[in-house]
């Protein structure tokens, strides 16, 4: 009997819920289009499998922010000390030229390490975000759904606990899009490195389904850093849930990158009836 086990990337009311203010804008800080129908097949896919005996651990990351921190406007300012504006690039270049320097002046070298290593590693520059998922507030909590689906999940099942909550992104210093390991370490900070205990037991399933929010950042992210820890022949083991994860408005680009890399590397994509097919 195969080992299925669940990888579910941030499904949280910031990126994932439909309730709109007064003015008819998303309550949600970083709402990601297509998201609703998306969480309402996971939920029914996670509901539907509760129970079964080749149902493993279900991995939930979650994000996990302060207010300041490297990837918010906050954090920076400009030679006027006005905020960058969400989604603004900032490069090597600008805080070598001073267009953006940190706010606080003691932060300033670690600031330019920072943007440094970002493009060292190539895969993103740095992208200031709307405040999300901050901690403590209703943006961080569970999407109701799949939060309703979890629980049934932990209700049921032959095993416990079923549920393995992974929080991520409360070092102020870095950008954690993966729940792997933070896009830069923090030397003082043992949350930033590489979670073994998240790798071992992807690496002791049979199977493991990738969903959640966004395709174009944290999913992808994470199942690279996945790969990058487990050798090529269990790259095969990773299956994306076709219709349950969708990029950030405007990285479309970024996701479809991301999915034509690694299926070429042998990750599978499954539609979610292919995916309950699995399950005994």
């Amino acid at each position: 009997m195969s080992r299925i086990e669940f990888l579910v990337i941030d499904p949280q009311n910031d990126f994932c819920s439909p309730e709109k203010d007064p003015n008819g804008n998303f309550r949600a800080a970083l709402h990601v289009d297509g998201v609703e129908d998306d969480m309402q097949r996971l939920a029914q896919l996670l509901e539907s499998v509760s129970g079964s005996r080749s149902l493993g651990d279900v991995h939930v990351t979650l994000d996990t922010h302060h207010t300041f921190h490297v990837a918010n406007p906050a954090y920076w300012v400009d030679k006027d000390l006005k905020h960058p504006d969400p989604f603004t690039i900032i490069t090597v270049d600008d805080v070598e030229q001073g267009r953006w320097r940190a706010r606080f002046s003691q932060m300033q070298g670690w600031a330019l390490h920072y943007v440094k290593s970002l493009a060292q590693k190539g895969r993103y520059p740095l992208c200031i975000w709307p405040p999300h998922c901050r901690i403590g507030t209703w943006g961080a909590q569970i999407y109701e759904p799949i939060l309703q689906a979890l629980d049934q999940i932990e209700s049921v099942s032959p095993s416990i606990p079923l549920v393995d909550f992974v929080t991520k992104g409360s070092n102020f210093q870095t950008e954690h899009y993966g729940a792997v390991m933070a896009e830069v370490e923090d030397p003082a900070d043992p949350s930033t490195r590489l979670n073994v205990p998240l790798i071992t037991s992807l690496q002791n399933a049979d199977f493991i389904l990738i969903a959640g929010e966004a395709l174009s950042h944290c999913v992808a992210n994470t199942v690279r850093d996945v790969a990058a820890n487990f050798g090529e022949d269990n790259v095969k083991k990773m299956v994306l849930i076709d219709g349950c994860a969708s990029p950030v408005k405007g990285f479309e680009q970024l996701a479809q990158d991301f999915v034509t890399e690694m299926t070429g590397r042998g990750m599978l994509v499954k539609s979610v009836d292919d995916v309950q097919a699995m399950f005994i």
